[in-house]
C-alpha cells in the first residue's frame, strides 16, 4: 500500500510507512522491556543493530520481547527521520561535533526559530565558519528557552537536564551550562534522561485497565478533540487535466537562449549569491543565455560560486567555446563578498536586478513579485518607471525556506511536496502566521485526517496571503496592473503561482527559469555598465578568489563585532561581519560618508557631566523614555545635589545576562533591554534607582489629541521592579510632561521626600526645564543644519524616523551608520519639533501617543519634500506602530513616495536591513520621484443629524449583553442590527482590510463589519456602523481609525462610522448622541442582569441534572430581559435577578468541583469565538468556570479618576467626594443584586470596586489604567483570597497592556500567593487549537 506521513494514525501504519521508506530495521535480538528497551533508543545504530551509534538511525522493530511471546515492540518511530541541520548541510550529530570546535559565539536572534534562521543565513553569507554558527545556534536555543520558561524566576541548582535534545546533543547541553553559569555539581544528566517524561507518565498510571501489549497496539488511538475543525480552501487545480492545461499556458514564457557550442566572443557574467542558493547566468552581447548554474550555498558562498565557474570552464572546454568576460556583476546577500573574491566589475541591489530581468522579458511589466529563500520583494512599475517597492519586514517567514522547512519536516523533497499541492482535494487553511506558529496548525490538521497534499496546498495559500495581506497590504487587485511577472526559486512551485492567481483573480507570467532572474538581471546590468577594458578570462576570475582569512575583534564601539579579514590573490582585502565601516571599511579611504544626526543625537542626549554629589548616588537606566527625558531628570537630580549614575550603553552580552527576568517573551526588544540596565545599576552600588512612570510626554502640537506614552514605556518600571526585585529601591513617581505645573508639583514632592530643602528644589526644577528645552531646540537645529548641508552638496537625505530609544545603537543595529556609509545624510524625526506649519489632520489616526504623533508629522513633512526620503524603524511587536504604519504608508503614497519600513529586534541580520535601505537609494536612480500634487485624503462620511435615519450595524461582543443591545438603543431612538458572532470568514476579512499586526479583537471587529457591508443585505445609503470606544493609552482607542481606513479601502466611504463612549468622542459625529442621564439606569440594570445570568449559567452548566437546562434558562431570561428593556422597565430587570437565581438553583445538584477563574482583555474574555470557546471546553470537562463580569470594567472608572487626581496626572472635573457618593448609590444597587442573586446557592457576589483597587495595589500601581489596567491583577488577587486558585488569562497575541498588567505581574502574584496557578493564553487568527487544548489539559490535569 502507498502511505504518507498523514496516514499515520496508529503504530501499525507508522511501521508500514517507515518500512516503505527504508527507515525501519528489524532484529531478532530479544528485548528486555525493563532493562534493554528503555535504553534502546540511544543504542540504535545506522545498520539496525543494538550498538553504540554514530548517528540516530532508523526505527527498530524488536521481533522478540522477553516475557511476552508473540509480541513485537517498535522503538524510535517518532524520531526516525533524519533531522538534518539543513542550512549547514549537516546531520545533527555533526552539528554537535562542529559546535565543540567553535571559537566565537555570534549573536543570533532568540525570539523564534525563523528569526534565528534569518541570522544564520546572514552568517553563512559572510562565510563564518560552520563551527561558530553551530555553537551560536545552540547558544540562541539556550537563551530563548530560559527567557520563555523562567518568567522572571532565577534558575537555581539543582537542575535536571532531560528530554531527547539535551540527552543526545552534548553541545546543546553545554550551551545551557555556559549560559546559566553552572558548575558541575549544580546539574545532573541522569542515565536515559530522554525517557524521563515517559517514565513520569508511567508512574502516573494507577494500575487500572491492565491489558496485553498486543491489545494495546490493536486498540484505536485515543485523543482529545480539537476546539474546532480547521477550515478548508478551494482546490489549487480542479483536476489533473486543468493542471496540464495551465502548465501548457505558461510554456510560452521561455528565456532567450543560445547554444554555447563553438561560441567565441564577449560574455557577461551575473551572480546572485542569495541567502540559501547561488545562481549564475552568462549571456552574450544580445542578452541570450549561454550558461546557467543553480546550487545551494552549503555554508560556503565563495566555494559555491567557484564550483559554478569551474563547471562553466569545463563546459566551454567540452563545447569548444571561448568566453571573454567583458562585464561582471553580483547581487544578493553575498554581493559584496563575491564581488571582492572574484574581482567583479559591479554590484547591484537585488530589487534592481529583478526589475531589469523582468523588464527585459516583458517591457510593459506593471508588477514584479520575487519570492526567494529569505526575502520577498514586490516591485511596482508605472509606465516603465519603478514607482514603489515593498520588501518583507522582519524575517524569512513566508518565503521559500518556509515551504522547505515544512517539506523536510514531513519527509519530502521540496519538488515532491510542491507537486502534491497541485492536486490536493481539500487544502487546509493554515493562516498567515509564521513557521513557528504554523507547526502546531500542521499537527492539528494531521490529527483531523489531512493529507500531506492538503497541507502543502494550504502552505502555498499561506505564502501568497502573507505576501498580499502582510507585505503588500493589498486591498484591490487593480493595484498590481495588468502585466504581472513572478520570479524567484519559490515561483517554480506551481501551486504558489496558481494560488496567487486564485487570490488576486489575475493571470501572471513566469519564465521557465524564475529562480535565475536575479543573476540574469545582473548579467544585463553588467552589459550596460561594461567599461572599455580587456575582457577577463575564467581562469583569472577563479584564481582571484584564492584567499586566506583571519579572525579579528573590532574595538570601535560596545558591539565588539567579530570580523573576518579575507586576503585575496592580488593582496586586496575584504572585511566581513562589521555592522558599520567606522574601523574596518571595504569602501576605501576616499569614500564619501554622509552626516549622521542619529549618532549626534545620542551624544547630545547622554554626554553630560555627572559629578559626585553630597546627597548620594541615584542611578538612571538608559532605557525607553529616558531617550526623551534624560536631560530633564539629569539636571533635576544633579542640581539637587545627587550624583547621577547613568547605566552603560546597551550590549548584547549584558542583554543576555538579564533576559531571564523578562516576563513576556513577545514584548519589544527595547523593553527587554531594560532588565540588564537595572541589574547593572544595582551592581554599581547606587543608593536608589530613579525610573519614573511617565504617563504623558510633552504635546507635539495643538493639532494632536493627546500625548500619552504607550503602556510599555509608561508601565515598565513596575515590571522590572516586580520581575527583578532589586535590593536597591526603585523610585517610580507618576509624572506628566503634558502639564508643567503638575510636573513641578511631582518633582517638588519627590525631592522633598529625599530631604532636599525648598530653595534647592526650586533651583533644580528650573534647571531641569531649561535643560530639556535646550536639548529639544538643539536637536531640531542639528537636523535643519544637516539638511541644509546635504542640499547644498546635492546629496541624498534619509529621514530615519522611529522612537527616541531607537537611537540606542544596539536596538538600531547601527542602521544610521550603515546609511551614511552609503554616502547619504541621516536626519531624524526631531526635525519637526516645534514645526507649526506641517499639519497632520489628513489622517485616520487618533493622535493619542506622543512619539507616534511626532513620527506622523515627520512623515507628512518628508512627503512634501522632493529631496528627502522617509525610512521608518519599528520594533518587532510594537503595538502602536500597527496603527501608525498604514497611516505613514498612505501619506507617502499619496505624495507618490515609497515607504520603507525596517523592522528591528534582537535579530542581528543587518544584511536584510541593508537590502531595504539600498533599495531606497538605488530606486532614486531609476525614476522614483514624488508627485507635484498629492492625491486627496479620503475618509468615511460624517454621521450628521440628517443621517439619524440610518440603521446601525454593531459587531457581536458577548452572549450576555449583545442580544440586549438593539432593544436598549431603540429606547434612545436608534435602530441597531446586532450582527452574528464572528467566524473564520470574519477573520479573513479582518486580515485583508486591517494591518495584520493589530490585536485580534480589532481584526474581528473590522472583519465582521466589512463582511456585513459586503454581503449585499444592507442599503449602503441607509446604513452606518457603530463600535464601542475607549480612550487612554491602549490601542483600542484607534479601533475607529482602523475601521474607517478599512471601509475606505473596501469601497464603503459613503457609510458613516460611529464610536460609542462615555467621554468626548474621538470621532466627528454631530448627529449621534445619547441622553446618558436617562440611558444609564437602563444600561446598568441590563449589564448587572447579564452578569448575573452569566454567573448562574456557568455554575449551573456543570451541575445541571438534565443536560441543556442551563442553556435553556439562559436563553429564556435573556428574552425576558429584552422584553423588559423594550418597555424601559428598569425595576423589572432588577426583579428578574432573583427570579433567575431561583430558576437556575432548581435545575442543579449539589456538587463540589474544581474552579477556574477567567480574566483577560475585555473582548477576548467575553467573546467565545475569539477565545476558541475555551470556557465551553472547561465546562465540558467538568470545571466550574468563574466568569468575568462587565460591571467591574465600568466601575473601574471611579477609581481611575481618583488616582489621576491624587497623583497629579489629571485634575478630576468632578470632586472626589462626589465621585464616592455617586458610586455609593450604585453600590447599594449592586448590594441588592447580591442579596437577590444569592438565591442561587453557588452565586459569587459582586465586589466593591474600591476594595478591588486595594487588592490590585498589592501587585501594581493604580496608575496602570490601560487595557483592563489594575483591575486584571486585582481580580486575580480576589480569586486568590476567595479560594479560586486556578486562573486563565485570555489575551490577544502581542497585547501591549497585557505585557504590564497580566504577564508583567505574574511573578509578584505568585510570590504573594504561591498557591496560584496562572495560565496565559494568547489568541489571534492563526493560533492552533492543538496548542490551546494541550495547555488547558495541563491545567486541568494539575488541578485534579
Amino acid at each position: 500500500m502507498s502511505l504518507t506521513a498523514a496516514d499515520i494514525t496508529d503504530l501499525r501504519t507508522a511501521l508500514k510507512l517507515l518500512d516503505q521508506h527504508g527507515e525501519l530495521a528489524q532484529t531478532d535480538v530479544e528485548a528486555d522491556p525493563v532493562a534493554e528497551l528503555c535504553g534502546a533508543y540511544r543504542h540504535i545504530g545506522a545498520g539496525g543493530t543494538v550498538a553504540r551509534p554514530t548517528r540516530i538511525g532508523p526505527a527498530m522493530l524488536f521481533n522478540k520481547v522477553k516475557g511476552h511471546p508473540g509480541a513485537r515492540v517498535a522503538i524510535g518511530v517518532l524520531s526516525s527521520r533524519k533531522r538534518a541541520a539543513l542550512l549547514l548541510g549537516t546531520e545533527i550529530d555533526e552539528l554537535d561535533t562542529l559546535a565543540g570546535q567553535a571559537t566565537h559565539i555570534h549573536p543570533i536572534a532568540s525570539r523564534c526559530g525563523v528569526f534565528s534562521k534569518t541570522d544564520v543565513q546572514n552568517l553563512i553569507s559572510k562565510n563564518v565558519p560552520k563551527t561558530d554558527i553551530a555553537a551560536s545556534i545552540f547558544h540562541a536555543v539556550a537563551v530563548q528557552t530560559v527567557t520563555t520558561l523562567s518568567h522572571g524566576c532565577e534558575l537555581k541548582p539543582g537542575i535536571l537536564f532531560c528530554g531527547g535534545p539535551l540527552t543526545f546533543i552534548p553541545a546543546l547541553r553545554q550551551a545551557f551550562i555556559n549560559h546559566l553559569g553552572l558548575p558541575e555539581e549544580d546539574f545532573r544528566v541522569p542515565d536515559r534522561a530522554n525517557l524521563i517524561p515517559a517514565w513520569g507518565a508511567a508512574l502516573h498510571c494507577d494500575g487500572s485497565g491492565r491489558m496485553k501489549l498486543s491489545e494495546f497496539i490493536s486498540q484505536p488511538p485515543a485523543g482529545t478533540a480539537p476546539l474546532s475543525a480547521t477550515p478548508r480552501l478551494p482546490r489549487i487545480f480542479p483536476s489533473a487535466e486543468a493542471y496540464g492545461t495551465w502548465i501548457a499556458s505558461k510554456a510560452g514564457n521561455r528565456m532567450r537562449k543560445r547554444e554555447m557550442k563553438g561560441y567565441s566572443g564577449d560574455a557577461y557574467l551575473g551572480i546572485d549569491s542569495g541567502s540559501t542558493t547561488t545562481k549564475i547566468a552568462v549571456t552574450d552581447g544580445e542578452g541570450n543565455l549561454l550558461y546557467h548554474y543553480y546550487a545551494p550555498n552549503g555554508g560556503d558562498p565563495i566555494g559555491t560560486v567557484g564550483k559554478g565557474l569551474e563547471r562553466l570552464a569545463a563546459a566551454c572546454a567540452e563545447q569548444g567555446a571561448s568566453l571573454g568576460i567583458r562585464g561582471s556583476c553580483s547581487t544578493g546577500y553575498g554581493e559584496d563578498l563575491i564581488r571582492a573574491a572574484y574581482s567583479l566589475d559591479e554590484g547591484i541591489i537585488e530589487t534592481i536586478a529583478h526589475y531589469l530581468a523582468a523588464r527585459d522579458i516583458d517591457p510593459q511589466v506593471s508588477f514584479i513579485l520575487d519570492i526567494g529563500g529569505q526575502d520577498m520583494k514586490a516591485i511596482f512599475v508605472d509606465h516603465g518607471v519603478l514607482s514603489r517597492m515593498e520588501i518583507n519586514e522582519a524575517c524569512s517567514s513566508g518565503c521559500g525556506s518556509f515551504i522547505e522547512t515544512f517539506a523536510n519536516s514531513l519527509g519530502y523533497a521540496v519538488a515532491d511536496f510542491a507537486a502534491q499541492a497541485c492536486l490536493a482535494e481539500r487544502p487546509c487553511d493554515l493562516g498567515t502566521r509564521c513557521t513557528v506558529f504554523m507547526n502546531s496548525k500542521v499537527k492539528q490538521v494531521l490529527r483531523e485526517g489531512a493529507t500531506v497534499a492538503d497541507i502543502a496546498a494550504g502552505l502555498s495559500y499561506s505564502v501568497v496571503k502573507n505576501c498580499l495581506y502582510k507585505v503588500l497590504k493589498l486591498k484591490k487587485r487593480e493595484e498590481l496592473g495588468d502585466r504581472i511577472v513572478v520570479q524567484g526559486g519559490t515561483m517554480r512551485n506551481d501551486s504558489v503561482v496558481r494560488a496567487l492567481e486564485l487570490l488576486t483573480g489575475a493571470e501572471v507570467s513566469r519564465s521557465d527559469m524564475p529562480e535565475l532572474m536575479g543573476a540574469y538581471g545582473c548579467a544585463l546590468y553588467a552589459r550596460t555598465a561594461a567599461k572599455k577594458k580587456p575582457a577577463a578570462s575564467l581562469d583569472s576570475l577563479l584564481a582571484s578568489a584564492s584567499h586566506t582569512s583571519r579572525r579579528l575583534t573590532c574595538g570601535g564601539c560596545e558591539n565588539h563585532c567579530f570580523i573576518t579579514k579575507y586576503t585575496f590573490a592580488g593582496n586586496h582585502t575584504y572585511y566581513s561581519g562589521n555592522k558599520c565601516e567606522k574601523v574596518f571599511s571595504n569602501r576605501g579611504t576616499g569614500a564619501a560618508k554622509g552626516r549622521n544626526v542619529s549618532a549626534e543625537k545620542n551624544a547630545l542626549l547622554f554626554d553630560r557631566p555627572c559629578p559626585a554629589g553630597p546627597r548620594g548616588r541615584i542611578g538612571i537606566p538608559r532605557v525607553l523614555n529616558m531617550y526623551e527625558d534624560y536631560p530633564f531628570w539629569h539636571a533635576l537630580l544633579s542640581e539637587a545635589g545627587f550624583e547621577v549614575v547613568l547605566s552603560s550603553p546597551s550590549t548584547y552580552r549584558s542583554y543576555e545576562a538579564g533576559v531571564h527576568s523578562v516576563m513576556s517573551d513577545n514584548i519589544c526588544f527595547p523593553a527587554k533591554l531594560a532588565h540588564s540596565h537595572i541589574y547593572e545599576l544595582a551592581a554599581k552600588g547606587v543608593d536608589r534607582i530613579f525610573y519614573p512612570w511617565a504617563v504623558y510626554e510633552k504635546p507635539e502640537g495643538p493639532d494632536t489629541r493627546n500625548s500619552y506614552n504607550c503602556p510599555v514605556v509608561a508601565g515598565y518600571p513596575e515590571v522590572v521592579r516586580n520581575a527583578i526585585m532589586p535590593e536597591v529601591p526603585v523610585d517610580s513617581p507618576v509624572v506628566t510632561f503634558r502639564d508643567a505645573k503638575k510636573l513641578r508639583a511631582v518633582c517638588r514632592k519627590y525631592l522633598t521626600g529625599l530631604g532636599v530643602e525648598s530653595t534647592t528644589v526650586r533651583r533644580a526644577i528650573r534647571a531641569a526645564f531649561a535643560a530639556q528645552e535646550e536639548y529639544e531646540q538643539r536637536i531640531a537645529t542639528l537636523n535643519r543644519d544637516a539638511l541644509a548641508e546635504s542640499r547644498a552638496a546635492g546629496g541624498v537625505t534619509i529621514l530615519l524616523a522611529g522612537r527616541p530609544y531607537h537611537t540606542d545603537p544596539l536596538v538600531q543595529h547601527k542602521i544610521s551608520d550603515m546609511i551614511t556609509d552609503m554616502g547619504a545624510t541621516v536626519i531624524t524625526e526631531d526635525i519637526v519639533r516645534g514645526d507649526s506649519t506641517t499639519g497632520i489632520a489628513d489622517s485616520h489616526l487618533v493622535t493619542q501617543w506622543s512619539y507616534i504623533n511626532r513620527i506622523l508629522r515627520a512623515a507628512h513633512w518628508a512627503a512634501a519634500q522632493q529631496d528627502v526620503h522617509f525610512v521608518q524603524t519599528t520594533s518587532f511587536g510594537c503595538g502602536p506602530d500597527a496603527f501608525l504604519l498604514d497611516e505613514t504608508r498612505n501619506v507617502l503614497q499619496r505624495h507618490g513616495k515609497s515607504f520603507t519600513l525596517l523592522k528591528i529586534d534582537d535579530v542581528n541580520n543587518i544584511g536584510s536591513l541593508k537590502l531595504r535601505v539600498r533599495s531606497v537609494i538605488e530606486s532614486i536612480r531609476f525614476g522614483n520621484t514624488a508627485r507635484e500634487r498629492p492625491e486627496p485624503f479620503v475618509t468615511t462620511k460624517t454621521f450628521t443629524k440628517s443621517e439619524r435615519r440610518r440603521t446601525l450595524l454593531a459587531p457581536f461582543f458577548t452572549d450576555y449583553v449583545s442580544p440586549l443591545v438593539p432593544a436598549a438603543f431603540r429606547q434612545a431612538g436608534y435602530e441597531i442590527v446586532q450582527l452574528p458572532e464572528s467566524d473564520n470568514e470574519s477573520a479573513e476579512y479582518g486580515l485583508r482590510y486591517a494591518n495584520n499586526e493589530v490585536c485580534y479583537p480589532a481584526t474581528l471587529v473590522v472583519g465582521d463589519l466589512i463582511k456585513a457591508l459586503d454581503s449585499g443585505r444592507y442599503d449602503l445609503d441607509e446604513t452606518a456602523v457603530i463600535i464601542t470606544q475607549t480612550g487612554g493609552q491602549c490601542r483600542a482607542t484607534n479601533y475607529v481609525a482602523l475601521l474607517k481606513r478599512a471601509m475606505v479601502e473596501a469601497g464603503y466611504a459613503q457609510v458613516p462610522v460611529i464610536s460609542l463612549g462615555m467621554g468626548s468622542s474621538v470621532n466627528p459625529q454631530p448627529g449621534f448622541g445619547l441622553n446618558w442621564a436617562k440611558f444609564l439606569p437602563l444600561a446598568l440594570a441590563a449589564v448587572l442582569l447579564g452578569d448575573c445570568i452569566s454567573k448562574f449559567s456557568h455554575s449551573a452548566a456543570v451541575r445541571e441534572i438534565r443536560p441543556g437546562e442551563a442553556m435553556r434558562l439562559r436563553e429564556a431570561y435573556l428574552e425576558k430581559a429584552k422584553e423588559a428593556i423594550s418597555r424601559n422597565a428598569v425595576g423589572e430587570l432588577y426583579g428578574l435577578v432573583g427570579e433567575a437565581a431561583r430558576s437556575f438553583d432548581a435545575i442543579i445538584e449539589e456538587k463540589t468541583l474544581p474552579k477556574v477563574g477567567i480574566v483577560g482583555e475585555i473582548y477576548l474574555k467575553f467573546n467565545s469565538f475569539a477565545h476558541k470557546r475555551v470556557v465551553r471546553w472547561l465546562v465540558e470537562h467538568g470545571v466550574e468556570v468563574v466568569p468575568p463580569v462587565l460591571t467591574d470594567f465600568f466601575m473601574e472608572a471611579f477609581v481611575n479618576r481618583s488616582v489621576k487626581h491624587r497623583t497629579g496626572v489629571q485634575r478630576s472635573t468632578v470632586p472626589l467626594a462626589m465621585l464616592r457618593q455617586i458610586y455609593g448609590l450604585l453600590w447599594r444597587k449592586m448590594e441588592q443584586v447580591n442579596r437577590d442573586a444569592s438565591a442561587f446557592r453557588y452565586f459569587t457576589p459582586f465586589h466593591n470596586i474600591y476594595e478591588q483597587a486595594e487588592r490590585g495595589r498589592e501587585v501594581i500601581s493604580l496608575s496602570a489604567q490601560f487595557g483592563e489596567g489594575w483591575l486584571l491583577p486585582a481580580e486575580i488577587v480576589t480569586f486568590a483570597r476567595t479560594g479560586v486558585n486556578n486562573v486563565v488569562s485570555l489575551q490577544p497575541f502581542g497585547c501591549i497592556a497585557n505585557h504590564i498588567v497580566s504577564k508583567g505581574v505574574e511573578k509578584r502574584i505568585k510570590t504573594l500567593y504561591p498557591q496560584m496557578h496562572l495560565l496565559s493564553l494568547d489568541f489571534d487568527s492563526g493560533v492552533s487549537d492543538v496548542n490551546v487544548t494541550n495547555r488547558l489539559m495541563l491545567l486541568t490535569d494539575n488541578i485534579r
